[in-house]
């Protein structure tokens, strides 16, 4: 069989670096890795500084992409509003698409990648397990739009799509604040710093409600397992860990990891507290000898508090991937702490 090449939309964020990794240890396949920033990291696959809103810089390289086989798209830009959403991530797909397709004749598959704002849990309570033919909301939501012009756009051709809708994706990037490991990690580094308990910040409900994760490096070999099943062509799919969980049952071990007491549920504008311990995590960097990195770039507080005011169950159903062949899981309780421990070894926090 002739050479993959799997060319990564934004390379750099949680989901793209991950896939890197991954693609790391795999010798039938080539990388390339489509960003606006260059690596912070070893790596082998071939970097493009492309800006995909930017047609221009796309065509520009155009040549270089003539041996994709593999397109995985999992670019976003974050905007302020649901509506300036779809403005802003329907052309980082439309552009790249128009652009490779007429220059890479091997092309085989594309993916997406998605989330289960695709049921509208962002919104409120919505309809749990969510399986994948659930109606759509009336918001806008630029999940919609990508796949509605994708299934348009393929339609006819040889090859085919997939959609993935994780929730919860746990993993490390630079320059990723929007994590919900590493705001957890800050949190909790900052709680056993000042000698705190670690309380739940959010809503009581949240601490009790049924929760999913989603490994990054789960969710990266689960992307190219789909992207080469002939069950999965032309279809979307939910995609976790494939365990359920509430935070409630995980505080105690994460309160143990930091050193410090458990508390009960405390509400705390994580907003707020990120912004105002910034010179103490500066101090944190200094006295722990940890890498440079400022706490904006590592935690995002205004999702950390979307994060822990959801008081309603987050649930999808796996079983349209199961019964398409896929058998993966992993332990959420065991990931969190592992996944801890790593930033911790690689100096990310104290």
């Amino acid at each position: 069989m002739a050479q993959k090449v799997a060319l990564v939309a934004g390379a750099l964020g949680v989901v793209g670096r991950a896939l890197l990794t991954h693609l790391e240890g795999r010798t039938d396949w080539q990388v390339i890795g489509l960003s606006r920033r260059t690596p912070d990291f070893p790596t082998r696959a071939r970097f493009l500084r492309i800006d995909l809103g930017k047609r221009e810089t796309l065509t520009a390289q155009a040549g270089e992409l003539a041996a994709v086989t593999h397109v995985f798209h999992t670019a976003y830009q974050a905007t302020l509003s649901q509506a300036e959403d779809v403005a802003a991530n329907l052309p980082l797909l439309v552009n790249l698409m128009e652009v490779l397709e007429p220059v890479a004749p091997n092309l085989r598959h594309v993916q997406l990648v998605h989330g289960s704002k695709w049921y509208g849990c962002h919104l409120g309570p919505y309809k749990t397990p969510a399986v994948e033919d659930d109606p759509r909301i009336v918001s806008p939501i630029w999940y919609y739009d990508q796949q509605d012009w994708l299934e348009a756009f393929q339609r006819g051709k040889r090859w085919t799509w997939s959609a993935l809708r994780p929730h919860g994706i746990c993993g490390f990037a630079v320059g990723s604040p929007i994590s919900q490991l590493t705001i957890l990690a800050a949190y909790g580094a900052i709680s056993a710093e000042l000698g705190v308990p670690l309380r739940f910040p959010g809503k009581p409900g949240a601490f009790h409600a049924i929760y999913q994760l989603t490994e990054a490096r789960h969710l990266a070999a689960g992307m190219l397992w789909t992207a080469e099943a002939p069950a999965c062509a032309n279809q979307a799919f939910n995609f976790t860990n494939g365990d359920f969980v509430r935070w409630r049952n995980l505080w105690p071990g994460f309160a143990r990891f930091f050193g410090v007491p458990d508390g009960p549920p405390q509400p705390v504008n994580l907003t707020a507290f990120m912004r105002e311990r910034a010179a103490l995590w500066d101090r944190m960097v200094a006295q722990h000898g940890l890498k440079p990195y400022r706490l904006s770039e590592l935690a995002n507080g205004a999702f950390g508090d979307w994060l822990y005011s959801t008081d309603y169950d987050i649930m999808s159903s796996m079983t349209k991937l199961r019964q398409a062949g896929w058998t993966g899981v992993v332990d959420s309780e065991e990931m969190y702490l592992r996944l801890l421990g790593e930033l911790r070894r690689d100096r990310i926090i104290p």
